[in-house]
């Protein structure tokens, strides 16, 4: 049997074009499942691997093992999706929604919305767990108050994405950190530079767009409307929001987040059968179909009638197709060939910072999974880090910004197809607005090319972190 080789760069292109054509035209042209776009896609891959010269048995297993490394998602997905059904289920999303409609002003909504989100997010751990709960409540005041959609889903993500990549607790913090061989407090700080000024520049954004908006176009009886149909709905009181506490409380305290997030969709059952007069079998099976509920508000049935895990189920295919086909891209080499090409071209950090959010970006694009590009990402840009002698740290940091910020932009991936659905917005429709991701990226370029907080392991270890120390605390006063 003939030794397998690394794919040429024009076969690599044929393929890769070949994977966009199918994707493109599945999904616009045929409307199409992009599940069956992704399910071609492996065989586009496969053949390009049978033709190196790879065995079916590998490639079946590099597939098999890319799927492993992302299975924690597809679980965190499930309990996200029962944890959805039962909070809408037990009143605590329509109790969020109520009591904002009643308390935000419009003017500063789209900032409140940022900073609610950010601090759940941060709270919690999870961007997804973040957008199911706070987010799907945020999306349902704005529209009550009669603001863009697609602008205040582009808030949800940008707080939601904000946090997400500062908490320790965040899987794919984790994972960025441990892909990169950095200790996961030293990756936490290193964001610090990147994110709190990026963090202060969105929300100055995201104040004058509420300003601009939120003057204007608010019919104050839709909304009056809107809370008594919700009033009418749903038991409100400040109690519905105990399980949201319990679950923050616990995530604060560290407890693992799947059976965390998996004991609020048990204490949501609990709080529908004792609060919102549901019985229990009822109650249970929302953990899993979802919410469904004919209110006579057309308002009311489109927004709370989802979650559940059957809602997730389309999210989870995307997730494991694209792991495949991420394992089979590794194995094949056609990564490799990619970063061959343009390695020699990376001379300083500003290239080199370029490189890796393109290699974050290109990785979501083909990989179809945030867990894809947050694992390949540093396996193929260490080398590059390590020949300028440029701290793991900052390798880390690059990488969650083009691994995590720009999986949400991706229609067919993982965040872009959850994020889309969850908030009932298309991705190309708050694509514009996710201006957290758009300064973090344009923050992560220009540090690069100026040399601000880029540093170096030329035996200057203790230096560098004693200067981080510094800069840390100075950030935090």
């Amino acid at each position: 049997m003939k030794e397998a080789r690394l794919p040429s760069l024009l076969e690599v292109c044929c393929v890769l074009a070949a994977f966009l054509a199918v994707v493109f035209s599945f999904t616009a042209l045929l409307e199409l499942p992009i599940q069956l776009a992704l399910f071609v896609g492996w065989f586009i891959v496969m053949l390009l691997g049978l033709r190196l010269g790879f065995t079916y048995d590998s490639l079946q297993g590099s597939i098999i093992k890319g799927i492993s490394n992302g299975l924690e998602a597809v679980i965190i997905l499930m309990a996200v999706g029962a944890l959805i059904g039962t909070w809408i289920a037990g009143g605590v999303v329509p109790t969020i929604i109520y009591y904002g409609l009643d308390f935000i002003h419009p003017s500063i909504f789209l900032l409140a919305t940022l900073i609610i989100c950010a601090l759940t997010s941060l709270s919690t751990g999870t961007s997804w767990g973040t957008v199911g709960t706070a987010g799907i409540a945020m999306m349902g005041i704005g529209e009550g108050l009669g603001l863009p959609l697609p602008l205040v889903a582009g808030a949800v993500l940008s707080g939601a994405y904000f946090g997400d990549k500062l908490s320790p607790l965040s899987d794919s913090t984790v994972l960025a950190a441990s892909m990169s061989k950095v200790n996961v407090i030293s990756h936490v700080k290193s964001m610090l530079y990147l994110d709190v000024p990026a963090f202060i520049i969105t929300a100055i954004l995201f104040t004058g767009a509420g300003f601009y908006h939120g003057s204007s176009n608010i019919d104050l009886d839709r909304v009056q409307s809107i809370m008594t149909s919700l009033n009418d709905t749903f038991n409100i009181s400040p109690l519905m929001l105990a399980p949201a506490v319990i679950v923050i409380g616990l995530l604060i305290m560290k407890k693992p987040s799947i059976p965390t997030i998996s004991f609020g969709a048990l204490v949501g059952i609990i709080w529908a059968v004792l609060f919102q007069n549901a019985d229990v079998v009822s109650s249970i099976e929302t953990a899993y179909n979802g919410f469904q509920i004919s209110s006579g508000s057309e308002f009311i049935d489109e927004l709370l009638n989802r979650g559940g895990i059957s809602g997730m189920l389309g999210s989870i295919a995307v997730i494991i197709l694209g792991l495949g086909i991420g394992g089979m891209l590794e194995k094949v080499g056609v990564l490799t060939v990619i970063m061959n090409t343009f390695v020699d071209k990376i001379k300083n950090a500003g290239s080199l910072s370029v490189s890796t959010i393109f290699t974050g970006l290109f990785t979501n694009i083909f990989g179809c999974a945030m867990y894809v590009s947050l694992i390949l990402t540093p396996k193929l840009m260490e080398s590059s880090y390590d020949r300028l002698h440029i701290d793991r740290r900052v390798l880390s940091r690059n990488t969650e910004v083009g691994g995590t910020m720009t999986s949400g932009m991706v229609p067919w991936s993982d965040n872009g197809i959850f994020m889309a659905g969850i908030l009932g917005v298309s991705t190309l429709s708050y694509l514009p607005f996710m201006w957290m991701s758009f300064v973090s990226i344009a923050l992560v370029i220009i540090y690069g090319y100026t040399g601000k907080f880029i540093w170096y392991t030329d035996g200057a270890e203790t230096e560098i972190e004693t200067d981080m120390e510094e800069d840390v605390s100075d950030i935090a006063k």
